[in-house]
């Protein structure tokens, strides 16, 4: 069976670009960074597991719409983040998504089309935040894992980084409109690299590569849960 491993050409300048701080983003970074501080008093441990340069998925829980800018202020390195497709069309919030790194993706199907963008970042050196619930938790507690993010992993052949948020739903889930206080603490496990399910994947049948995209994924979920 030919092999699932995706084979993305030449990275363009602009995904090159994509793993590193522009100016805009090296703005929203310190607002987010000085915000998580001085409202939340957020603890940071352990983002050295976090590969200073090079492709790497971040694999988070996701409780509260603080998320992305919480990891984003928390990395020392710049974050590729997903977003609505239909954002890029505003006028000067697409330009801010776009200097933010944002990847556009279409959330009614267009599931080919986000995965290439995903794994040409990735392949441009970038670093990109991935949600293995797909969407916030209703309850606070973590959600089982999508498969996406498995086959995700798969064919980018990026380490994956485990990271755990506690506090923000607390402070905005989902039921409520603005943000409250609280404390924020960012958890960051050790790099997964999932080497022999990747060398599995490349002859399996199709039957159980679906299932090797789930075990992945419900491997980082259990990291996630484990910090």
């Amino acid at each position: 069976m030919e092999s699932p491993t995706a084979t993305p050409g030449e990275p363009t300048r602009q995904h090159r670009l994509a793993a590193r701080m522009t100016w805009t983003y090296r703005t929203a970074w310190w607002l987010a960074r000085l915000s998580a501080r001085w409202i939340y008093r957020t603890r940071i441990e352990h983002v050295e597991h976090i590969p200073a340069v090079g492709p790497v998925i971040l694999a988070s829980n996701h409780a509260s719409l603080a998320d992305p800018p919480l990891i984003g202020g928390s990395v020392p390195r710049a974050v590729n983040f997903l977003a609505r497709d239909t954002l890029f069309d505003i006028p000067l919030l697409g330009w801010y998504i776009r200097k933010l790194n944002a990847v556009p993706v279409n959330r009614e199907g267009g599931g080919g089309a986000g995965l290439k963008a995903i794994l040409d970042r990735l392949q441009g050196g970038a670093a990109i935040l991935l949600f293995p619930e797909g969407t916030r938790t209703h309850d606070g507690r973590l959600r089982p894992a999508r498969s996406g993010i498995g086959l995700t992993v798969i064919k980018s052949g990026a380490p994956v980084v485990p990271i755990r948020l506690h506090g923000t739903f607390e402070a905005w889930g989902r039921h409520q409109r603005l943000p409250g206080r609280g404390r924020f603490r960012v958890v960051v496990g050790e790099p997964l690299q999932f080497e022999a399910l990747r060398a599995e994947a490349r002859t399996c049948d199709k039957e159980r590569l679906k299932a090797i995209y789930q075990e992945v994924a419900d491997t980082i979920m259990a990291k996630i849960a484990e910090l």
